[in-house]
């Protein structure tokens, strides 16, 4: 059946869309009433470490808006909602798989990389490289590349992705950790990876947001950052929870893309909070008064993409 117009530049935005949370994913958005598969393979549980590697530029204030996301995560703000009331909707993947510990993540070190020891242009190695600088026992060592730095496939196919490597090897053993990386595309492709805060390159040209950090290129990466940490801790070694082909999965919040608010759809972010005094869009407070925008999460309890607002 033939497309009309309308239809075609919705579809091709949820595309657009879909390649903004991890890169290479299924284009499908999971339907209410579907399940994303458990594959009975490990969650991250315990004590879990999160190491920031900086590599490039980064102003002390950019880094500052990242580093209270990831504390925010586990101290609830004063004002609700919250991105550790967010957070809690993982809670119930673990649930599900009858996790004997919980979940505990905690910032731990920050290695600032500024002297660009790889170059400028990285491949997928090197940024394995540069993770296995974090601790590598119970970790997730989280890789920001800045804004003069290229990756391979970012911003023609991916805005950062997640994975797992075997560590150095220590008392005999070697320790497998979790890692993620992101891309600052303020400069590269804030079309692609930083929406809503800038027009997309496809679809409907409404207005971008306002940043509720005054910084689109940061701000973006905290969006995706949010949605790489849930599929990192439920799918950490590609065989726990997620649906379609391993190499390609539908995970808990790539699921759901370009969904923030209620009434969301393609080209529309959905019905936000707004800060009265700058205008910026929001859905949850953090610590040391941040304002943030995270996406929806799948929640497997009720099997619907999850917002706060």
């Amino acid at each position: 059946m033939a497309l009309s117009a309308h239809k075609f530049l919705q579809l091709l935005l949820l595309v657009t869309l879909s390649h903004i949370s991890l890169g290479a994913r299924n284009l499908v958005q999971v339907q209410p009433g579907q399940l994303l598969q458990y594959h009975k393979g490990p969650l991250l549980s315990g004590k879990i470490s999160v190491n920031l590697i900086w590599y490039g530029n980064f102003k002390p204030s950019q880094r500052a808006i990242i580093s209270d996301f990831f504390t925010s995560l586990s101290n609830p703000a004063s004002t609700q909602p919250s991105v550790a009331t967010w957070w809690r909707t993982i809670e119930n993947y673990y649930l599900l798989a009858n996790a004997k510990r919980p979940l505990s993540l905690t910032l731990a070190n920050e290695i600032l990389d500024e002297a660009y020891p790889l170059g400028k242009k990285l491949t997928n190695k090197q940024i394995v490289q540069l993770a296995s600088k974090g601790q590598q026992k119970n970790a997730i060592n989280v890789v920001l590349t800045a804004t003069d730095v290229t990756v391979d496939g970012f911003c023609s196919s991916r805005c950062g992705t997640h994975g797992s490597d075997i560590g150095t090897q220590s008392g005999g053993k070697r320790s497998r950790f979790a890692y993620i990386w992101v891309g600052n595309s303020e400069t590269q492709c804030p079309g692609y990876c930083a929406w809503p805060f800038h027009q997309p390159v496809y679809g409907p040209q409404n207005p971008p947001l306002v940043a509720p950090n005054n910084d689109v290129g940061v701000d973006g990466m905290v969006t995706n950052l949010a949605s790489l940490l849930a599929g990192t801790v439920t799918n950490p070694f590609g065989n726990a929870f997620f649906q379609g082909e391993p190499e390609a999965p539908l995970e808990a919040s790539s699921a759901c893309p370009g969904v923030y608010g209620k009434g969301a759809y393609p080209g529309y972010a959905g019905d936000l909070l707004v800060d009265p005094t700058t205008g910026a869009s929001y859905n949850a407070h953090g610590v040391n008064g941040r304002k943030y925008l995270v996406p929806a999460i799948y929640d497997p309890k009720t099997a619907i993409c999850s917002t706060l607002v």
